[in-house]
């Protein structure tokens, strides 16, 4: 069938009428005439997701991808279209979001973009227990898809990828590890490596050393590694892979990802480390990683922003103009917005619920360049979850009330309940970093109808070659 494609919808395709029908193409453009061809089982009645066959009338933004394994590889959706493309496409679709959520008076969204290539910190490999080759997912797909390189991946995250395929074979690796990850620090100089356990495998400490070993000297960089083990099986039960939730709304021509953590697969490209325990190390526990000129420890199986480029716009983004006498920072990571706070804020409560990243934020929260306790003492890390935190604290009434509060949810957002919990705190200013546009118009629905109105709108390119898109929202109580 033949159609022209309307616009770029969240999640990478374009949508084009047939008879009235929604159609969700691939790798298309705005504007252009393609022929595509409905995928089996794919045409749900009011809409369909089908397959590009043939581009009749190309735009002029369209460009030739510089991977090869484009359109194949899960990992990447706009490597067809020019950059300045790409980067109106997330704008508009932001501003589509929003305005179903009946959010339409917002002020101008301001873009900020870096360089769109080698920029990942972070990738995350699967390996093929049979064949002991490490890849991504298929496009829309489990099946593993091999690699030897990744052009958005830092230059030295690729060198070690080639070398970490010739390792696994050597070792028949896969036996025993089920994925790779790889996370340098932002100037690409050092590494640390982590090895996701099979389910009911076994590996030990000669295992890691041979592995961590043998990259070591091709790869001088690398300076630790350790073994996950996947927490449900430590405890004896059976492992369950937390996949987050699909949503769509494809009649309005929206496709929108919602998952319950930052754990996914390595296309999933601000997914963090699956949640488990480090059971053996080789080298560093982690990284000591600079960012917007402070230096944070991220232990294996940490989150970080990964975008080595844009993080330290995105910590002023964040943190610029915040300088309340008590601040919030809610889902806090390791600390990347806690620590800036820290500087020019008198007291900041910051608030994570991983046990490795909450370990992370303690240490990066506390004493001072000086030693002394005396920051430790002003600022406070708290490990819970945020929706607990907000039931136990939100009703601290005027004392307790954060002048501030800043907030960088995973893809599931914040949540309707706990998002009327943050509205009932009555803080003048919220600051909320999302990387879903669905649910971050969900939760601004919440707390616009709870007296806030946007007052800034940015948008941080921190994924170029694909549909995520990560937006800083500034709310005032008016």
């Amino acid at each position: 069938m033949k159609l022209r494609i309307e616009k770029a919808i969240y999640g990478g395709a374009g949508l084009g009428r047939v008879d009235g029908k929604a159609v969700f193409v691939p790798m298309t453009l705005p504007g252009e005439v393609v022929e595509a061809e409905i995928q089996p089982g794919r045409d749900k009645g009011s809409f369909a997701e089908a397959a590009l066959l043939h581009v009749l009338e190309p735009a002029a933004e369209r460009v030739v991808a510089p991977c090869p394994y484009f359109g194949a590889c899960g990992g990447c959706q706009y490597q067809h279209a020019e950059y300045a493309t790409q980067l109106e496409m997330k704008r508009s679709i932001l501003l589509e979001t929003l305005g179903r959520a009946g959010l339409r008076d917002v002020p101008e969204v301001r873009l900020h973009s870096a360089e769109p290539w080698g920029y990942r910190n972070r990738i995350r490999l699967h390996v093929d227990a049979a064949t002991h080759a490490l890849g991504y997912r298929r496009r829309a797909s489990r099946v593993l898809l091999v690699v030897d390189r990744c052009p958005i991946a830092a230059p030295l995250l690729e060198r070690s990828l080639a070398a970490l395929q010739a390792l696994f074979a050597e070792q028949q690796a896969g036996t025993w590890c089920a994925e790779v990850e790889l996370f340098c620090d932002g100037a690409g100089e050092a590494m640390v490596m982590t090895l996701r356990l099979r389910a009911g495998a076994r590996a030990g400490e000669a295992e890691l050393q041979r592995l961590a070993g043998g990259l070591g000297e091709q790869v001088p960089a690398l300076v630790g590694a350790g073994l996950l083990q996947a927490a449900a099986e430590r405890a004896g039960r059976e492992p369950v892979a937390a996949r987050g939730q699909r949503t769509r709304a494809k009649a309005q021509g929206r496709m929108a990802p919602a998952r319950e953590n930052r754990a996914e697969p390595a296309e999933d490209v601000d997914g963090e480390s699956p949640e488990g325990a480090l059971v053996r190390s080789w080298g560093e526990r982690g990284l000591r990683y600079q960012a917007a000129g402070h230096a944070y420890e991220v232990s294996l199986g940490a989150f970080f922003q990964g975008n080595r480029f844009l993080v330290d716009r995105l910590v002023s983004l964040a943190t610029d103009g915040v300088a309340d006498e008590l601040v919030w920072d809610l889902f806090a990571g390791v600390g990347l917005f806690s620590v800036a706070l820290a500087e020019r804020c008198e007291r900041v409560v910051a608030v994570e619920g991983a046990p490795v990243s909450s370990a992370d934020l303690r240490r990066n929260l506390g004493p001072g360049p000086t030693g002394q306790d005396v920051r430790q003492a002003r600022h406070r890390a708290v490990e819970s979850s945020t929706l607990g935190f907000l039931a136990r604290e939100g009703a601290g009434g005027a004392a307790k009330r954060p002048g501030h509060i800043v907030l960088d949810p995973p893809r599931a957002g914040l949540g309707m309940e706990a998002a009327r919990l943050l509205a009932g705190v009555r803080s003048q200013g919220v600051t909320y970093v999302s990387c879903d546009p669905s649910t971050l118009a969900r939760d601004l629905r919440v707390l616009v109808d709870a007296g806030y109105t946007i007052s800034q709108l940015h948008l941080a390119d921190m994924f170029p070659q694909t549909f995520h898109l990560e937006t800083v929202v500034k709310l005032q109580l008016r």
